[in-house]
This record gives C-alpha cells, sequence and structure tokens, in this order.
C-alpha cells in the first residue's frame, strides 16, 4: 500500500488525522514520517486497514507470497511426518517377521536357527562397502563415469534392513519408532555431491566398527547410527517417503527370495538379464501405493519359469 493509499483509507475509516489512526494501532509518528519518505506501507498496517473496512480479500503482498512460496515444501514435508510413526511401526514390524522367518525365533540373542552367528554391524560394513562402490571412487578406473544413484538408494535400503535389525536386538518395536522418529523430517538434496556421500557413508562405517571393537557403548552408538544413517539418506537424495516406499519393496523381494530357493542357493538372482532389484524399483515406480501382497504378486509373474 501507499502512502496516500494510506490517507485515504484512514479518512474513509473515521479516522480524524493520521495521528489518531497512529495511536490507534500502536505505532510512533517516527514511523509515519518513514513511510512518508518510503512511500510504502507495511503489509501488517495494509492488513488492518482492509480488517477494519471488513474487506473478505486480503491485500497482496509479494513479500507475504515469496513466504507463503517458501514454506510450502516445509508445510507438506510437516504434513508428510504425522504418518511417519506408523510407516516406521510397519517397517520395524515387517523386518521383525522377515527376521523371524528367516533366522528363527529368538534371533535377538545373535544365533539363528541354524545356530549360525548373527552380526549385524559388520553386515552395515559390508552394506556401505556396496554403496560406496556404486560412485566412480576409484583412481585408477573409470574416474569419468556417474554414480549410479539408483543402487546407492538400494544400498541405502539394504543398510537400513540390517540398522533396523540391530536396534531391534538391542531394544523393541515401540521404543525403537521413538528413538528414529525425529530423525525422519528432513529435506532430501537435488544435488549431490559424491564425494561427501562417500565420506558420510563411510562414517556408518566407523560407527560400526567403533561398537564392535568396544570403543563406543552400544547404546549411544544406536543414536550415532539413525543420525547418521538419514544424514546420508539427505545428501543421497533419498526421502524418507521413498526409503520407506523402497524397504517395503526390498522387504518383499527379501522374503521372495526365501521362498525360492535363496538360502539353498537355486534362486535365480538375474531376471531377463536385468538383476531382481532392478526389476522391483521398475514395478514399484508403477505402484502409487505399496501394497506388499500387490508387489509380491507382481514379483510372481515376473520370475523366471
Amino acid at each position: 500500500m501507499l502512502y496516500k493509499e494510506l490517507k485515504d483509507s484512514i479518512k474513509a475509516l473515521g479516522f480524524p488525522s493520521i495521528e489518531d489512526f497512529v495511536h490507534y494501532i500502536g505505532v510512533t509518528p517516527s514511523d509515519i514520517l518513514e513511510w512518508e519518505e518510503k512511500d510504502d506501507v507495511p503489509y501488517i498496517v495494509s492488513l488492518i486497514i482492509h480488517l477494519l473496512k471488513g474487506d473478505k480479500d486480503l491485500p497482496n503482498n509479494k513479500t507475504l507470497d515469496n513466504l507463503v512460496e517458501e514454506c510450502l515444501p516445509l508445510a507438506q514435508l510437516l504434513e508428510e511426518a504425522s504418518s511417519f510413526p506408523h510407516k516406521l511401526e510397519e517397517m520395524f514390524l515387517l523386518q521383525k517377521e522377515l527376521n523371524d522367518s528367516t533366522n528363527g525365533k529368538n534371533w535377538e540373542l545373535g544365533i539363528n536357527k541354524y545356530g549360525k552367528e548373527i552380526n549385524w554391524l559388520r553386515c552395515i560394513h559390508m552394506e556401505v562397502a556396496e554403496l560406496i562402490d556404486s560412485t566412480p571412487w576409484k583412481h585408477w578406473k573409470n574416474i569419468n563415469a556417474e554414480s549410479d544413484m539408483n543402487n546407492i538408494h538400494v544400498e541405502l535400503v539394504d543398510i537400513w534392513h540390517f540398522l533396523m535389525s540391530y536396534i531391534l536386538q538391542e531394544t523393541n518395536v515401540p521404543k525403537a519408532v521413538s528413538l528414529v522418529n525425529t530423525h525422519c523430517i528432513y529435506e532430501a538434496l537435488e544435488e549431490i555431491d559424491p564425494k561427501a556421500m562417500v565420506k558420510e557413508a563411510e562414517k556408518l562405517s566407523y560407527i560400526s566398527l567403533a561398537i564392535e571393537t568396544g570403543n563406543m557403548p552400544t547404546f549411544s552408538g544406536v543414536e550415532r547410527f539413525i543420525d547418521q544413517f538419514f544424514r546420508c539418506c539427505k545428501i543421497s537424495g533419498l526421502s524418507f517417503t521413498w526409503l520407506q516406499k523402497l524397504y517395503i519393496g526390498k522387504n518383499c523381494l527379501n522374503k521372495f527370495r526365501q521362498d525360492h530357493g535363496y538360502k539353498e542357493g537355486t534362486y535365480i538372482k538375474v531376471w531377463n538379464n536385468d538383476e531382481d532389484n532392478v526389476v522391483m524399483v521398475s514395478i514399484l515406480d508403477k505402484m502409487e501405493n505399496v501394497s506388499f501382497d500387490e508387489l509380491y504378486s507382481k514379483l510372481e509373474e515376473s520370475y523366471p519359469a
């Protein structure tokens, strides 16, 4: 609103003078002088004028419009975040169910049903290595290659499987959801720096080794793991929503593998020249809402005879 428009509006509202209006809204005469000098009235004053007039439409303001536009992504993220505890609970329950099925009851004690030791920390360490191998980190080979971001996201989901298992080994589902929930609210980066991504991923290995060697207490290690994992997701451009979708997909694929001879060595991992991970992601891309049972059926349809 321009200063002249303010003066005209004040008269129309019945204020004897601009001083009376100033007193009414609680600003100082020096503020009025500044408005007159700049020929610009603050938006909040324009809003008061409109409210006093009884106008239904609010005054236009470019600054406010820009502010609202900037806040929209955050508002959408916060709206999505309201569903995060439910999604986390679903993932932890699915992970427990998969571990019960694959490793047998009481796998939390560190031994599977075949008497073999379970080492989630080593699993995480090895998956980090696979993630790093999806980037052109080697100084002697393919130095100009692009990072395989699709596979990096799949490797992060694999790490998430093992990290959830480790968390469940140390606590229970409600506590696990409580520990993780506040870390899920973040905006994934659009521009990815492969070097930074590798460095952040390596920190997951450092935490694994620190706990394994007794140089970090287990519970503080769990908290460090969670924080660092979601930092890796953010830097890698993997949103929590897509992480959850990929997790359901990979969990379903893991169940599918077990049902089709993975442990016995009879499972076929390459389907018509594509690895099963690639097939699973391509199916997920076409699914708006992920259903474990529907995805399992689609995998059955795609699996080589």
